[in-house]
């Protein structure tokens, strides 16, 4: 809302400068949801990014604001919020899914 509400009319990057790699971020993923799904393991794209850390350093400074929320706990809230929305049935038996990694 502070940046809505703000005057800045230039993106502000509101990431986590928390660097984690997909596969940490898969597997909290995975054991947040308690999901059985399996990993798949592609290449890279030649263009793929090494670092995902985003500066944040004008949205501290302009808003005042930087995150609070760590991934597990903000996975946990988002999947909490959503069951209670469209309920707690899981996939089909016998269905079976994947996550794919980059």
């Amino acid at each position: 809302m502070r940046l809505a509400t703000s005057e800045e009319h230039f993106p502000v990057n509101i990431g986590n400068p928390v660097e984690f790699t997909i596969l940490e971020c898969a597997q909290t993923i995975l054991d947040v949801t308690g999901s059985q799904s399996k990993l798949c393991f592609v290449d890279l794209p030649v263009d793929d990014p090494t670092r995902r850390r985003p500066d944040i350093t004008k949205a501290r400074t302009l808003l005042g604001w930087e995150p609070r929320v760590q991934l597990a706990e903000g996975l946990q809230k988002s999947l909490d919020y959503f069951k209670s929305k469209v309920g707690t049935k899981g996939p089909k038996a016998g269905v079976d899914s994947t996550v794919l990694l980059l």
